[in-house]
């Protein structure tokens, strides 16, 4: 396989980046937020690290708890139903920090646009959304190593009958196409020449896969383990097998990890190295995998080749 392109994208769907429907979420996230912006607020007397590397390990350690900004996208970071902070992002942190002698996390939900300014604004001290690692965030933010890397996928009626499986059988098919709200899926559909004011753009994952059960549009187009979570419940839908889309012509295989102030490196490398061990020890998919994560989205991946240096 040729080496991956990298243009700026969302950790997918956004991807992916809507919560759920339903009125109660939407009220707690809302509550959520405003409890998170307070306590950024409280907060706002501490100062960018002055000492080499950061210092905020040590204040986290110190105050037990980290703040991680989470942008309400299933199965990224979200808050369930019972009100509980998790997703792989969240209940990864929250393995890693333990190791790293801080006892808790939690959460500041966000849009997800506004997480790097949120971060970079110490309204929270991590983003933990799966957020793709692009050149152009490398610049604002650094990232830990990936911790999973993602293809794409259709949600397509059972069988498949139009044989859709790339965005290019979608052109050639004239077939008519959905994806979610700022998903990096609309580049990848445009990169193939569907016309992007074609495209069916929906809220989230749950109104992409009813718009193809209602039969309003052929595909709809998602990260590969988005598309396979939603189709679970479905009695006339599918997930295809994942691949790679072409942009400018090379396979594009993204990879998602946690994002940390520029200043606060010293963080971002005991973050790395306890994630190496859980790469290394093969507990890293025990954690993810239930949340729809296989052994396929397991990455070798690096921060340097995804930020282009």
């Amino acid at each position: 396989m040729a080496p991956p392109n990298r243009h700026l994208r969302h950790s997918g769907d956004e991807r992916h980046r809507a919560p759920a429907p339903g009125t109660t979420r939407r009220s707690l996230l809302a509550g959520l937020a405003a409890a998170g912006a307070l306590g950024a607020a409280g907060c706002s007397r501490v100062a960018t690290a002055s000492t080499d590397g950061g210092e905020l390990l040590d204040r986290l350690r110190a105050q037990g708890v980290a703040r991680l900004g989470v942008a309400g996208e299933i199965p990224f970071g979200y808050i369930d139903r019972n009100g509980e902070l998790t997703g792989e992002a969240p209940e990864l942190a929250r393995v890693i920090f333990q190791r790293l002698g801080v006892d808790r996390v939690q959460p500041v939900p966000t849009e997800f646009g506004s997480l790097i300014p949120g971060l970079n604004s110490q309204q929270f001290d991590v983003v933990a959304a799966g957020m793709y690692v692009t050149p152009e965030r490398c610049e604002q933010v650094i990232f830990a190593d990936p911790d999973y890397q993602m293809k794409d996928a259709f949600v397509v009626r059972k069988g498949n009958p139009k044989g859709l499986r790339s965005y290019q059988d979608v052109v050639a098919g004239k077939a008519r196409c959905a994806t979610g709200t700022g998903y990096a899926q609309i580049q990848h559909a445009v990169a193939a020449g569907y016309r992007e004011s074609d495209l069916l753009i929906v809220p989230d994952q749950v109104a992409g896969l009813n718009a193809v059960e209602a039969g309003r549009v052929d595909v709809f187009a998602a990260t590969a383990v988005t598309a396979r979570g939603v189709v679970r419940s479905s009695r006339t839908a599918e997930a295809t097998a994942p691949f790679a889309p072409l942009v400018d012509g090379r396979p594009q295989v993204d990879g998602g990890a946690f994002a940390f102030r520029r200043t606060e490196t010293r963080l971002r490398d005991a973050f790395d190295a306890e994630l190496r061990k859980l790469k290394e020890s093969g507990e890293l998919l025990r954690v993810l995998r239930p949340f729809g994560f296989t052994e396929a989205e397991m990455t070798d991946l690096t921060v340097k080749e995804l930020c282009g240096g």
